[in-house]
């Protein structure tokens, strides 16, 4: 062939070369509709295939008793979100009684069972609404617009207590309602302060205790004449005291938890007119955490925190005997409700155990399962149980935490770790059932580790208080150093491959770890997160404002506001140079969007790189379903590629 001919030959092909397809891009998973997604890859639907059964674990946890057909209301999932539902008998089917498009989680009834009054928001904005339900249907209670927190029914049945921040969107004034009608809701008293609540009403019905939440090392509990709106303090409004629970015995005995004179929240008995607090169990060490009260007055059932774990326990108030449930499985307790017949209804979640609820009789302390929740087909039984990790801080403080290994015969040697930081700050990480965390160690091969640095409650108010204000909120910080010690030298653990992620204050410490301790990290996921202490505190919702100023600082005092400031990660955003992946909701009160939104924009206007998921319908965390799975799928993806070193397929 000439030359000619063969470039005549070439320039002929050339359209069809051009023509020829590009090879198909793998399926990618459906981007919700309510979420951006700004700067994730597309997910492949082989990863979402593979981790679906991760995903499809449920839990059950009590709200109340029907007292007309002894069914139990619990909460749980079979839709996009979370709904009531009524179980007739133990093992029975979930019946479905609410329908709505957020998430319904809870609900009473009246003593007589004519009325259930749901408490509900739109969109987890928080902004919540009563509501009774009747025939699948919520009838609005409440002005539709406030935030309104339902309290406690008196105890004819007749009137919810509950409080409101109708009059000026920040302070949470006290309210009674008839639910049978709304035309009968009246202001009882007015106050000032976002933490005022009803939490339950007097056998005679004239009066009820009230609680005054400053923070949670204070807390001031008060009398209330519902027909005057007197309010009389029990407790020392100036004493730095937590009072907890407050419940009425039948024969007027006024049971509390308070950490008066101790270390620990007690239970005991409070008198109404000397403020006299009389413990009355046992424990020492521990927190009890919640109680209730049997309709009868014949015993007190109360839950003990040990160390993350829980211990039920029965009181007879006349004897002071106490007797332990030890049928339960090992884990989380909690929701402890007594029905009018006395059975008590209790939720557990723990490594083996997808948060189910459980019943206990009195007399025999038996203990019944009343539901069983899907797990995707998987066997939950073979989810390993995490290990305790002890340290001493820089200071010598003891500070722990919970360690979940994978399985060494599927995956020897040293593996990957991600440290998760729980929010709060007074929150605590406990040994809950994972769910879709479970894909970590079990499939990846990757330990995660959940730690309670100083401030985490569960350990005592001197603990919680160890990181109060400015001054001492980077101590925390010091705490996961000590970790990071410790698990570098754990010969399962490759101290190369480490990420962090933590949500809410624990979204704060995902920065702020991500600046300290960057040469150690391999990423970064922080959720819902604070990022400048001083636009967080002038933003955040009214209503709460004052509350966490007591906590972080006060952004109105020169010392402070500029101390906030330099510790915010905010100000050294320059210094985050690892991968960072930020997960917001758009109606988030507690931690704005804008928190994320400029922390994305510095990162990137330096250089780094930032994923950014935003859902319009969430607030401060996501629970919708749709939007929790493709969070959850991208989270998987960004730790495959920074510590597995893997592009998911």
């Amino acid at each position: 062939m000439t030359p000619l001919a063969h470039a005549l030959a070439l320039a002929l092909a050339a359209p069809a070369l051009a023509r020829a397809p590009a090879p198909a891009a793998a399926p990618a998973v459906p981007v919700p509709a309510a979420i951006t997604a700004d700067g994730v890859p597309a997910l492949p639907v082989a990863l979402a295939d593979r981790v679906r059964p991760y995903l499809e674990s449920r839990s059950a946890a009590p709200v109340d008793w029907n007292p007309v057909d002894r069914s139990l209301l619990v909460t749980t999932r079979f839709a996009n979100v979370a709904q009531l539902h009524t179980v007739a008998q133990p093992l029975a089917m979930r019946r479905q009684i609410t329908f709505e498009a957020d998430r319904v989680s809870s609900g009473s009834y009246s003593k007589s069972g004519d009325v259930l009054v749901v408490q509900k928001d739109t969109g987890g904005g928080e902004f919540f609404q009563l509501y009774s339900l009747k025939d699948g249907r919520l009838s609005l209670l409440t002005d539709g617009k406030s935030r309104n927190t339902f309290g406690a029914w008196s105890k004819d049945g007749r009137l919810v207590g509950y409080s409101s921040t109708r009059r000026n969107g920040a302070d949470t004034d006290l309210y009674v309602m008839d639910p049978r009608d709304p035309k009968t809701d009246r202001l009882v008293a007015q106050v000032q302060g976002g933490g005022w609540s009803i939490l339950d009403f007097a056998p005679d019905g004239a009066h009820a205790v009230v609680g005054n939440y400053q923070s949670i090392q204070k807390s001031t509990l008060y009398d209330l004449d519902l027909s005057t709106g007197k309010l009389t303090a029990i407790t020392d409004p100036k004493a730095t005291v937590a009072w907890g629970d407050a419940r009425y015995a039948p024969d007027g005995t006024l049971f509390v938890t308070s950490d008066k004179g101790s270390d620990f929240q007690r239970l005991g008995t409070l008198d109404p007119k000397t403020g006299k607090f009389a413990p009355i169990a046992a424990e020492t060490k521990w927190d009890v955490d919640e109680f209730d009260v049997a309709d009868d007055g014949s015993f007190v059932v109360y839950n003990v925190n040990e160390a993350g774990l829980s211990r039920i326990r029965l009181l007879d108030p006349k004897t002071g005997a106490v007797r332990e449930v030890s049928g339960l499985p090992a884990g989380v307790a909690g929701g402890l409700t007594v029905a009018p017949w006395g059975t008590i209804a209790v939720s557990v979640s723990g490594a083996t155990t997808p948060g189910d609820s459980f019943a206990i009789d009195p007399a025999t302390l038996a203990v019944t399962r009343w539901t069983q929740s899907e797990t995707g087909g998987l066997d939950p039984a073979t989810n390993r149980a995490p290990e305790l990790v002890e340290v001493r801080s820089f200071d010598g403080t003891p500070v722990s935490g919970f360690l979940y290994r994978p399985d060494p015969a599927r995956f020897p040697g040293k593996r990957p770790l991600l440290i998760d930081i729980h929010g709060g700050p007074e929150g605590q990480e406990r040994p809950y059932y994972s769910g879709a965390g479970n894909y970590y160690p079990n499939e990846l091969g990757i330990a995660v580790f959940y730690p309670n640095v100083r401030g985490s409650s569960g350990y005592g108010k001197r603990f919680v208080a160890m990181d109060n204000g400015p001054f001492k909120r980077e101590d925390p910080l010091k705490d996961i150093g000590a970790f990071l010690d410790r698990l570098d030298r754990d010969p399962g653990i490759d101290a190369a491959r480490v990420g962090v992620q933590g949500g809410s204050y624990g979204g704060y410490m995902c920065y702020a770890a991500a600046i300290r301790y960057g040469a150690r990290l391999k990423g970064a996921n922080c959720i819902v997160a604070i990022s400048n202490f001083v636009t967080f505190l002038e933003n955040t919702q009214s209503y709460r404002r004052d509350l966490r100023r007591v906590e972080y600082g006060d952004e109105r005092d020169p010392r402070q506001r500029a101390k906030l400031l330099a510790i915010s990660p905010m100000t050294r955003s320059k210094e985050l140079t690892i991968p960072l992946m930020v997960v917001t909701g758009a109606n988030d009160p507690r931690v704005p969007q804008s928190e994320a939104d400029q922390m994305v924009a510095a990162v990137r206007a330096n250089g780094g790189q930032a994923w950014h998921i935003v859902a319009a319908d969430e607030g401060h965390g996501f629970a919708k379903k749709a939007n929790r799975d493709y969070a959850f799928l991208a989270e998987l993806a960004f730790w495959q590629r920074h510590l597995l070193g893997e592009e998911v397929k």
